[in-house]
């Protein structure tokens, strides 16, 4: 065993640059000892620090569940709460080679809650060692992780059939679960599988063939993990995702990125994907040195012979590369937060390099990860697998998900709390994509504008339901025709009489109540008019989306703010009476929450202020504007 008590990961990468890395991970239903099985191959392949093993072999005695024997998950197992539950939760990642190649594993979590940590560890994976517990045989979680592990792209699977010695090492076992995977499999698409009969805690068909299953011909595990080919489709081909362009004077350029694919010399051509320019590449520069070849994983600095458009979130490719824009594709999403994904929520999207707002425009179906039934769905929650549509608002470089992970896998962020809400890969372009193209139009808004004399503009009023947005609204316009102002009053309730008849008032509907009213009021600014928006919004992330789409300088957030029990107490329409009798479900302020402005530009306490005051506060804020 090595004597070093401390590891770092610059240093193993550097000592084994010259080996070829595999990236791989562990899944399978609960307890059927994924860190067991990791645990025991870096103890027996001499990568445990002597340090490490003295540990092990005290925490076996404190923690361990195999009484007096060593217990090798606890190699695997650093949370406090995975060793005092005997489980994974989080993902672990750890380092270790053998003469033929190196590896990275990722241990991940068997429970069903912990699916999305299944899916991260999955995500940068080439090979999937699935595990069965022979004495359980093929599970839920076992057809869930082997569905997921194809979903993020690995076609190499090798079915570990663990804990042989509990069964006998009967190999009619072994071929009886084997025989239920492989028909299970043939749903996946092209997927190797390789099943393998072994024993984790026992050293069995680990890395020597074992002598208790002389029945089983195959490789053991160590084996088909050193010689299993997982250099993924479409690996040859360049694709450098930019970071930034750098200039730190007039005399150097140089192109930032890691080089996500294939591999670049000096003299090669780049094609930049969104303007198409090619430029050849002059020198390769790094931190230590000019290098003559480049490599996939490598970060670089790229001098190239002319100037040409390219910056952070460009994709430079080779000219046969085939990588397209779009701005609207589907997609197949894990949804990985508490909060549900909603249709026509905005997120930011991540694509490489690239951001971009981004929304859900349709769910075509959930898919039971089960069964592979495709079921119907309004809404994303935690751990759904759901195939959707997505609009961005910017086209993107892409690629499709099966030719490569680097351009086909995205992420959605919450735009209000900065999460990661989902995963996603895309499976084709919208034809709708590259069949619309927005016409430029002779009569602008700034002209518009100026025959009306007025700027456009949009009051959006927001609070609970008798709070007064309305009646406020109302006397603003009122009193803006009268000093010949063009304005449009877009009330709630009226709205929901023709646009939005088709809308409830669940969660989802009231983001699509909300997206649908912004659009519109984006028109009648664009058309000059001030337009005044009374609607109750609950949500700040659709006021905010509301904001992006019609613009900050044209965009004044108004909140009026009245206490629930002034507004219960007013109940113009009857609707709390209704609420509180059951009679009406999700009535904001009752059932459904509401998120007040955090920064409106106006804030009108109406059970305080009189009517007069507050459509003057508003008719200040207005002026207050430029060009009013």
């Amino acid at each position: 065993m090595a004597q070093h008590s401390s590891f770092s990961l610059e240093k193993w990468l550097e000592e084994h640059a010259r080996q070829d890395l595999l990236r791989f991970l562990t899944c399978g239903s609960v307890d059927d000892g994924k860190s067991t099985l990791i645990g025991r191959l870096l103890w027996e392949c001499g990568q445990i620090y002597d340090d490490q093993a003295a540990a092990l072999l005290s925490d076996s005695k404190r923690h361990g569940t195999q009484g007096e024997q060593v217990d090798y998950a606890l190699l695997m197992d650093g949370l406090t709460a995975e060793r005092e539950q005997g489980i994974t939760i989080d993902v672990a990642y750890r380092f270790f080679s053998t003469p033929r190649r190196k590896f990275i594993v990722a241990d991940t979590p068997g429970h069903e809650q912990y699916t999305r940590n299944m899916v991260t560890g999955a995500s940068t994976a080439s090979v999937a060692v699935l595990l069965i517990d022979a004495r359980k045989g093929v599970l839920v979680q076992t057809r869930r992780h082997a569905y997921l592990a194809t979903l993020m792209g690995i076609r190499n699977l090798a079915l570990a059939v663990n804990k042989m010695d509990l069964v006998e090492y009967d190999s009619a076992v072994f071929e009886a679960i084997r025989t239920e995977f492989l028909a299970f499999a043939r749903q996946l698409g092209p997927l190797r599988v390789e099943a393998i009969p072994l024993s984790a805690l026992q050293n069995e068909n680990l890395l020597t063939p074992s002598s208790q299953m002389p029945w089983y011909e195959g490789p053991t595990l160590l084996h088909y993990l050193e010689t299993v080919e997982a250099r993924p489709e479409g690996a040859a081909r360049v694709i450098l995702p930019v970071q930034m362009s750098l200039r730190p004077d007039g005399h150097f350029r140089g192109i930032i990125g890691t080089l996500a694919s294939g591999t670049l010399r000096p003299g090669d051509p780049l094609r930049a994907t969104t303007s198409g320019q090619i430029a050849r590449i002059s020198s390769i520069v790094t931190m230590e040195g000019a290098l003559s070849e480049a490599r996939a994983g490598d970060a670089v600095t790229l001098q190239l012979d002319r100037e040409i458009d390219v910056s952070r979130g460009e994709v430079l490719t080779s000219p046969d590369a085939q990588v397209e824009m779009t701005d609207q594709f589907v997609a197949t999403i894990v949804w990985m937060h508490e909060e549900p994904g909603l249709i026509g929520r905005r997120y930011e999207l991540k694509l490489a390099t690239q951001w971009a707002g981004a929304s859900i425009t349709s769910i075509k179906y959930r898919i039971d990860v089960n069964t592979l039934a495709h079921e119907p769905a309004r809404q994303l929650v935690l751990n759904d697998i759901c195939v959707c549509n997505l609009s961005a608002s910017r086209s993107l470089p892409y690629d499709l998900f099966e030719r490569s992970r680097e351009l086909g896998s995205f992420l959605l962020v919450d735009r209000y709390s900065n999460a990661t809400v989902a995963a996603g890969m895309i499976r084709h372009s919208l034809r709708r994509a590259h069949n619309i193209h927005p016409h430029d139009l002779t009569v602008t808004r700034e002209s518009r504008e100026r025959l009306l004399g007025h700027t456009g503009k949009v009051l959006w009023f927001t609070g609970l339901s008798g709070a007064g947005k309305s009646t406020i609204a109302n006397e603003v316009e009122k009193a803006l025709h009268a000093q010949g102002r063009h304005t449009y009053l877009l009330d709630g309730d009226n709205l929901r009489n023709g646009l939005n008849r088709d809308l409830g008032f669940t969660e989802a509907d009231r983001v699509e109540n909300i997206r649908r009213v912004a659009e519109v009021a984006r028109l009648m600014q664009d058309a000059g008019l001030i337009v005044l928006v009374a609607l109750i919004s609950p949500f700040r992330q659709e006021r905010e989306m509301a904001r992006g789409l019609i613009g900050e300088e044209h965009f004044r957030e108004v909140y009026v703010n009245a206490p629930l029990d002034v507004c219960e107490a007013r109940d113009p329409k009857g609707l709390y009476q209704k609420a509180r009798r059951g009679e009406i479900p999700n009535l904001t302020g009752v059932q459904a929450p509401y998120e007040p402005p955090l920064q409106p530009q106006l804030e009108l306490r109406s059970s305080e202020a009189p009517l007069e005051e507050c459509v003057a506060s508003v008719l200040s804020l207005l002026e207050a504007s430029p060009s009013g």
